[in-house]
């Protein structure tokens, strides 16, 4: 082995090159839907890339992998003609090609010294070129420092900044730039906070009348009306409008015509009749691709009470329909490899196991944030709930390092941002990792109130920032924010984490007893919330139910066994409050070790 080993060092040697990856965006999916026309237009490409591209920039094709390109060239400024020659002849290639089945090629970019042989290269600058692919988004180039040193803006390349960025596999962040060729334009447009796509898509069709009276006939229709009005403000699903689906009312379409025409995930129907005054409903939810029956029930309302908006039908279908999808897609999440999961279902699978808090649960929210970050690198959305992922960890107790989670949430506030600037979910992460993280309460606010300027119902948003007065001591301002938030979001999927922080709130304003009521309906729901356990501690204490109090802290000290009266306050936003100083007794006298 040592003589082989030899024999390869002879034949190589040390260089300063650029290295140049080439890698195809989502070709696993791409290979499933037609693999050999995938890999005759990926060959012509590589055929291209060595007879045209290469020799014309010095270059050479180390190795061509299945779906990607290892490419050594000689300086920058070759190696960056090299990529945009690249870039032009994937643009060509994709004309006439379906969107869906377009080749897109991402790349990344480094300088530096490497061992150079004849079948391979080798070093630091191969890794990180490979690391810097996976920041790229479809189309796009991103190289390192390095690389962008030795570039002229505007003359060589339009260059945009992307700071300091954490790549899988190196401890340190690296500087990192995405490049686009020289023009007018810049390279990248800011992201939009949550895109239709990034969402179940839901086609609410006017229920079919069965033998009912004439005057009760547009009854399906207006049944419709109040269920799209609800759904729509559900922020975990988007909504096709009325006038789109009242078109599929009574030709008894298939649900794949449905999906085919309105592009939905899942499609609402059902048929009612009235009897007298009273109103039989017969409601079905189904997957349109597949047919799959997700929910299916009979109910009963009044006619005259669902006119005036006063029966509680609508109500219990919204509710039931959107618990109904948010359980398929976390079923899909939990079942399924994450290579092949709609970026919906990685999304909502990611927000509810990061907030069921089992340690198991919580790193498979990671993975399905990551693949999401990976697969779309210029969403906003992931990068602002994996902060809210880094938040959870210290909050709960699952670090060991809480500053390497405080600079890693700053990151991923800070990507969100740039892609995102005026989004409200951007804006809202922002100030919690503010809040929480970095105890900069002032910066926090401005945050929040950003975010509903930008939007004024983003329950979150009021959530937080009620939450943030509860720690100043606020109490008024708690209250009044936290209500707000759960009137906006009556069927939240994560309502436990609404009520917890709506304890906090109650505790500020020394409501103790509503504080319980909150804290004990959010126990009820997820009893591994230790800042649930900690609000009912507190507000227990309080009344003079020492008793009780000291069994919450002891269940508390079970699931944060190294948790203390110094580690809360070196930790907690309120520590700097009086709010801050009366809890951490209220928990010492419950039990807490100092």
């Amino acid at each position: 082995m040592v003589a082989v080993e030899s024999l390869l060092l002879k034949h190589s040697e040390r260089v300063v090159r650029t290295v140049l990856v080439v890698d195809v965006v989502e070709s696993v999916r791409l290979m499933e839907a037609d693999e050999e026309g995938v890999v005759q237009r990926w060959l012509r490409l590589v055929d291209h890339v060595v007879k045209d591209v290469l020799p014309a920039n010095e270059g050479r094709l180390v190795k061509s992998m299945g779906d990607g390109m290892l490419i050594e060239l000689p300086t920058v400024p070759l190696a960056l003609t090299a990529a945009f020659a690249i870039q032009r002849a994937s643009d060509i290639a994709n004309l006439g090609i379906p969107t869906e089945r377009r080749l897109l090629l991402r790349m990344g970019a480094q300088v530096g010294e490497l061992i150079s042989g004849e079948h391979d290269v080798y070093g630091r600058a191969v890794n990180l070129a490979a690391r810097l692919t996976a920041l790229a988004g479809p189309g796009e180039i991103v190289v390192s420092a390095g690389v962008r040193d030795q570039l002229t803006p505007i003359l060589d390349a339009d260059i945009e900044d992307l700071g300091e960025c954490y790549v899988k596999h190196m401890e340190n962040p690296v500087r990192a730039y995405r490049i686009g060729p020289p023009g007018p334009r810049p390279v990248i447009e800011h992201g939009t906070g949550v895109m239709p796509e990034m969402l179940p898509t839901i086609a609410v069709i006017p229920f079919a009348v069965r033998g009912t009276e004439p005057e009760h006939h547009m009854l399906g229709e207006i049944l419709a009306d109040e269920i799209i009005s609800a759904l729509s403000r559900a922020p975990e699903l988007h909504v096709i409008s009325r006038l789109s689906t009242t078109a599929f009312r009574e030709r008894n379409a298939s649900l794949l015509d449905v999906c085919a025409h309105l592009n939905a995930s899942y499609v609402l129907y059902g048929a009612y009749r009235t009897i007298g005054t009273h109103v039989a409903l017969d409601a079905t939810l189904a997957e349109a691709k597949s047919g799959r029956i997700v929910w299916s029930k009979a109910m009963k309302g009044q006619v005259a009470r669902i006119l005036s908006g006063e029966d509680p039908l609508i109500d219990r279908i919204v509710a039931e329909t959107g618990a109904a999808v948010l359980a398929r897609e976390l079923q899909r999440a939990q079942s399924l490899a994450l290579p092949t999961l709609e970026i919906y279902t990685l999304l909502l699978g990611a927000i509810t196991l990061m907030h069921r808090l089992s340690p198991q649960d919580f790193e498979r929210a990671r993975q399905m944030l990551q693949t999401m970050i990976d697969r779309s690198p210029r969403l906003a959305v992931p990068y602002a709930w994996l902060a809210k992922w880094h938040v959870l960890r210290v909050q709960q107790g699952w670090t060991d390092d809480p500053n390497a989670e405080r600079r890693l949430a700053l990151d991923c506030t800070q990507r969100s941002l740039n892609l995102d600037p005026t989004g409200s979910l951007a804006l809202t992460i922002s100030g919690l990792v503010h809040t929480n993280l970095l105890k900069k309460l002032d910066v926090a606010q401005e945050r929040y109130e950003a975010a509903l300027r930008a939007n004024p119902n983003d329950s979150l948003a009021w959530l937080l920032k009620g939450t943030m007065h509860a720690f100043r001591g606020e109490g008024k301002l708690a209250v009044d924010g936290t209500r707000r938030a759960l009137r906006l979001s009556p069927l939240d999927p994560l309502r436990y984490y609404y009520d917890s922080l709506a304890a906090t709130a109650a505790l500020s304003a020394g409501l103790y007893e509503r504080a319980i009521e909150l804290a004990e309906r959010s126990l009820r729901a997820n009893r591994t919330h230790t800042s649930t356990l900690r609000a009912m501690a507190i507000a227990q204490w309080q009344l003079g139910r020492e008793e009780d109090a000291c069994k919450t802290v002891a269940e508390l000290r079970r699931l944060e066994p190294t948790l203390t009266v110094s580690k809360y306050l070196e930790r907690h936003p309120s520590s700097e409050y009086e709010t801050g100083r009366i809890w951490s007794r209220a928990l010492g006298s419950a039990g807490l070790p100092a």
